[in-house]
């Protein structure tokens, strides 16, 4: 076989005696949960339980400045002063500007959006924008999901007259802006417990504040006041749950958890059109919304606005309340993202066949760039070169005097540490430690590529660098479909599922695979049928596996993920195939 499979990694089994402990759960869920770090019974149960009996979400006023954040906004409010919401061109920057122009206008306040051109601007604050803001009489600006990098941007926003406050997600630089409130959880002399929050997360925090303080002083604090502001905030937590799965915030918290799981419900209710236009042309039925939903669907077209043309376009689809406008830009978004996965395909191609012209496919870090380059996908770019030759990955769009870059990486590379220690060579930098961006002068583009592939030298020489599949367990499907769909009701309880919480991977070995052809766009996916003795065959599929059917079928290990398919209103079990490799051994029973 010239395919290369992944590095499986198969947990090692808890024992038995320890599995029967975990109450109310099978043995299959028990692993599960014991590879996840949950190794007490009880801890386990409060993982999948906890909702039932307390709430993980806690107050934002708790956090730094959000009091004061909350303050300053309702001043603003009650001084008629003009208030600016100053976001990000990403799903999380979208969502987390129209959350908070939301909230701003349940209180009637005198508010706009601003959201910086990807091409023209870049990521964050900047003067011009800010004068911009100035000159329509804006008196306050208030950031989401950016600002915390934007040092120097803050005191010239600050020096013409502005106040400002910051609130983001982002990871911490050496300085903090001199903001009238900076609110982030990262910053180390905040006590808020969960560090880890998207961008409309921070916002929904400080969005809450702002509502609670502003209803405070109301008659009596009445029922209905008390009513009013929980479904204010209820009515918001749809676009938190977009935001956070979009910008892959971890769902292992409980917070962020907890955040999915309600707005998932608001989700699945499509009350707002923009998410109701959004599913029809993602092909989703309201009530059908999961994380990978929105991972797969619903992010991608929201952010395939500023990668190719306005945000504005996302924002305005998001906040509409008229149903034939929203049904119109989401159309819109359908369509850039066909072109967008179009021009992502050929970009990738273009970095793949540079690498084998001139044999750099073993660096340890891939450092590409082109004029030709749209910015709006070098991000994506990145990520798949990443997947394909498991190497931190740095792509560029080249201008004629400076250059933009996405960066991705493997866990094993803190790429924002990298480029941290690569700052006087830079304009800009931030990011996380596994997706960062940065703008350069060109003239220093040499040096940063030496001091790069230096950095990722030093730290990953020595180590294996092969794309590795985590595998759960065992779990063969030669059983009774009823105990196959009890076990995919039950794994359910792990929703939501998404990055740091990744649905169940099982293994099958020694399949047998009666049959299998290409299906998709150039024969990219592969449908498969395993046979399982006394019991009817179980249909599969398994996306970015085509290859495979150039060979025979027969026996194989499959890594797969228990799924359902839903077709005509008829839905029945299938497997998501994740990888495929020769059986490991023939003298098995055949599954």
């Amino acid at each position: 076989m010239s395919i290369e499979s992944k590095r499986w990694l198969v947990a090692e089994p808890a024992d038995e005696k320890l599995l029967r402990q975990y109450r109310q759960m099978s043995p299959v869920l028990a692993q599960v949960l014991y590879n996840r770090g949950f190794t007490d019974p009880e801890s386990a149960a409060k993982f999948l339980y906890s909702r039932k009996t307390t709430n993980p979400i806690q107050p934002g006023s708790e956090m730094k400045d959000v009091r004061k954040a909350a303050n300053r906004l309702l001043q603003a409010i009650k001084k008629r002063e003009k208030i600016a919401v100053y976001g990000d061109f990403d799903a999380d920057g979208v969502t987390s500007t129209v959350l908070m122009v939301k909230a701003l206008q349940m209180l009637d306040a005198d508010v706009m959006y601003y959201i910086p051109n990807r091409v023209d601007e870049g990521y964050g604050l900047n003067l011009d924008a800010l004068q911009t803001l100035k000159a329509q009489g804006v008196r306050l600006v208030i950031t989401v999901d950016c600002g915390i990098r934007s040092i120097q941007e803050v005191e010239d926003g600050k020096n013409i007259g502005l106040d400002i406050i910051v609130t983001d997600h982002h990871s911490i630089g050496p300085e903090v802006p001199r903001a009238d409130a900076v609110v982030n959880p990262k910053q180390v002399v905040c006590p808020y417990p969960e560090k880890m929050l998207a961008g409309v997360g921070v916002a929904y925090k400080v969005a809450s504040a702002l509502l609670q303080l502003h209803f405070k002083h109301q008659v009596y604090q009445s029922s209905t006041v008390r009513n009013r502001v929980r479904q204010s905030l209820e009515d918001l937590l749809d676009l938190v749950a977009l935001g956070t799965v979009a910008d892959l915030a971890p769902l292992n918290s409980p917070e962020n958890r907890a955040l999915v799981r309600l707005g998932l419900e608001k989700l699945n209710q499509a009350r707002r059109p923009g998410i109701r236009a959004l599913l029809e042309v993602s092909g989703v039925e309201p009530g059908q919304v999961t994380a990978m939903t929105i991972g797969y669907a619903l992010g991608p077209r929201i952010n395939a606005a500023g990668r190719l043309d306005d945000a504005e376009i996302a924002y305005n689809l998001l906040a509409t309340d008229d149903m034939d406008e929203a049904r119109r830009l989401a159309q819109h978004l359908q369509e850039l993202n066909e072109r967008r996965q179009g021009l992502t395909r050929d970009a990738q191609d273009m970095v793949r066949q540079q690498l084998e012209d001139e044999k750099q496919q073993d660096v340890p870090l891939i450092f590409a760039g082109s004029a030709d380059f749209k910015p709006g996908i070098v991000g994506l770019v990145a990520g798949r070169l990443v997947e394909e030759y498991y190497r931190p990955a740095v792509v560029m769009e080249q201008g004629e005097d400076e250059s933009r870059a996405s960066c991705r990486s493997i866990p094993q590379f803190d790429i924002t540490q990298a480029l941290d220690q690569c700052a006087e060579l830079l304009v800009r930098h931030g990011g996380h430690a596994q997706a960062a961006g940065f703008t350069v002068l060109n003239e220093n583009l040499p040096a940063l590529q030496e001091r790069l592939m230096t950095l990722a030298r030093q730290t990953l020489d020595g180590q294996e660098l092969k794309p590795t599949l985590e595998i759960d367990a065992e779990v063969p499907v030669h059983k009774h479909d009823d105990d196959l769909w009890a076990l995919y009701e039950e794994l359910q309880l792990l929703e939501p599922t998404g990055y740091m919480n990744a649905a169940p991977v099982f293994m099958m070995p020694n399949a047998y695979i009666t049959e299998w052809r290409p299906v998709g766009k150039d024969g990219r996916h592969l449908k498969l049928r395993v046979n399982r003795t006394g019991y009817p065959p179980l249909d599969g599929i398994g996306f970015g596996l085509g290859e495979w059917a150039s060979y025979p079928p027969g026996h194989f290990d499959l890594a797969y993920q228990l799924d359902i398919n839903e077709w005509n209103g008829r839905r029945s079990l299938q497997l998501n195939v994740q990888d495929i490799r020769p059986a490991s051994s023939l003298n098995g029973a055949d599954y």
